[in-house]
């Protein structure tokens, strides 16, 4: 049997409210900007509502919601690609170098992007070497750089691609992102095997007596570590880490298992993330195999 008074009971379900949470609501008003929102999350952090880590993470969400693939790509001359036509042993030296878990595969030109090859997917070669690389690729995916990071993450998590590979509005290659990207928007950093917990320090001894040390550490703080003075070979040049000295002083981007001898202690690259030193390995250079 149908109600009789359809309009009186849509209006009770539409709006519950009691009188006095209606004057409340009139006399403060829910925030009706992103801005006012944050500082809304800000005031209930203050009156011990919500965490600060869990502040940090809305605000994330809130943040996310205007950002695109663009602004957190890892850029094109960044990339760290994979050529189709590479002896099996090279290609296993750039995954191993490097550390990532999937790579684009190029072939011929860097832009032209075959597929994604998953780095655990070469262990299959042991087991049939009649296997080729090709045969390993799994289909790219390729979004633009104005994909916005709620769009694409709904997209990560619904098809199982990690990886994805931007393209500029002229058709071209501009970057990849992958979900990890995505979701430190939201998060922060998202610490890695080599990451160590933050009451450890950024310099701290290994076993076999020699250091890691972060590529972000402060020049001063390595320098008065290891007792050594630390500058750049042209007085022209400024640089506040030691990540980017080292870098300068190379002369191109670091990739892992790289080395530099610098003031006596020899610097290997451990980690790198982004193009960025994340860990470098340090111990000091034998006075016999010192040079100068």
């Amino acid at each position: 049997m149908s109600d009789p008074h359809p309009a009186r009971a849509s209006f009770e379900k539409e709006d519950k409210r009691t009188f006095l949470q209606k004057i409340a609501e009139f006399i403060h008003p829910g925030p009706d900007s992103k801005a006012e929102l944050i500082e809304t999350l800000a005031d209930a952090q203050d009156n011990d509502i919500i965490g600060a880590e869990s502040r940090v993470m809305l605000e994330g969400v809130i943040r996310m919601a205007e950002l695109t693939a663009g602004d957190v790509m890892v850029a094109a001359p960044r990339m760290d690609l994979l050529d189709i036509d590479s002896p099996v042993d090279e290609v296993l030296g750039v995954v191993m170098d490097t550390a990532h878990s999937r790579f684009p595969v190029f072939e011929g030109d860097r832009e032209n992007i075959i597929g994604i090859l998953m780095a655990k997917d070469l262990l299959k070669l042991q087991r049939a070497p009649e296997l080729n690389i090709r045969a390993l690729l799994r289909p790219a995916v390729f979004v633009p750089e104005t994909k916005g990071l709620n769009d694409l993450l709904r997209e990560f998590r619904g098809n199982r691609n990690h990886l994805a590979i931007v393209i500029d509005e002229f058709g071209r290659v501009a970057g990849l992102i992958t979900i990890e990207d995505v979701l430190e928007q939201i998060v922060g950093e998202i610490e890695d095997e080599f990451d160590i917990d933050e009451d450890e320090g950024d310099i701290y001894a290994l076993a076999d007596r020699t250091y890691r040390v972060s590529g972000d550490t402060e020049i001063e703080r390595v320098a008065e570590a290891f007792a050594v003075t630390l500058a750049p070979s042209d007085d022209d040049q400024d640089f506040d880490t030691i990540g980017g000295l080292i870098a300068h002083e190379m002369g191109h981007v670091p990739k892992r298992g790289e080395h530099h001898t610098m003031a006596g202690l020899n610097f290997v690259v451990l980690h790198t993330k982004g193009g960025a030193v994340r860990w470098f390995k340090v111990s000091p250079v034998p006075p016999d195999d010192r040079t100068g």
